[in-house]
């Protein structure tokens, strides 16, 4: 058993709420479904960022043969004092197939009935206050909900 100073802890950054359009479906590639999700804005709240998700940015997704989603969004936050953050979060999706095929018909499902975990990179100025997102870990947990995806970010301690 490992001792306390060894266990994973993380604590609550901020929440994204980013708002999407409806994906482009590239189609069948060569690592499976391949869709784009535009993503069009939302905001940004917690007790260590608060402020937007600025219109521009993206989800690359992919659905792999097993059914599982991998995806790599790339997307800009302006902080509440004006300072642009890049973010490039990559994650993973996983579910029973009639959760899926619900979320992917757009249909509201309870995030406790399927996996979604990410795991962002945030480039911010160095001589910002934000520069604390580039000296640790963080975990997102998602939530596809219909036109919106949900992302709580923790720092790992």
């Amino acid at each position: 058993m490992p001792n306390d100073h060894a266990q994973l802890r993380g604590t609550f950054v901020f929440e994204v709420r980013a708002h999407v359009e409806e994906p482009l479906v590239v189609g069948d590639s060569v690592h499976g479904l391949r869709r784009i999700v535009p993503i069009v804005g939302g905001t940004v709240a917690g007790p260590k960022l608060n402020g937007k998700v600025l219109a521009g940015g993206a989800d690359w997704q992919f659905v792999r043969p097993d059914g599982t989603l991998s995806a790599e969004a790339k997307y800009t936050l302006e902080s509440d004092d004006g300072v642009l953050i890049m973010v490039t979060n990559r994650g993973l999706r996983r579910g029973p197939p009639d959760v899926i095929e619900r979320l992917t018909r757009g249909e509201p499902v309870d995030p406790a009935e399927y996996y979604f975990r990410t795991v962002p990179e945030f480039e911010a100025p160095r001589d910002s206050r934000y520069a604390f997102l580039h000296h640790s870990i963080f975990v997102g947990i998602a939530e596809r909900r219909p036109a919106m995806a949900i992302i709580r970010f923790y720092e790992v301690l």
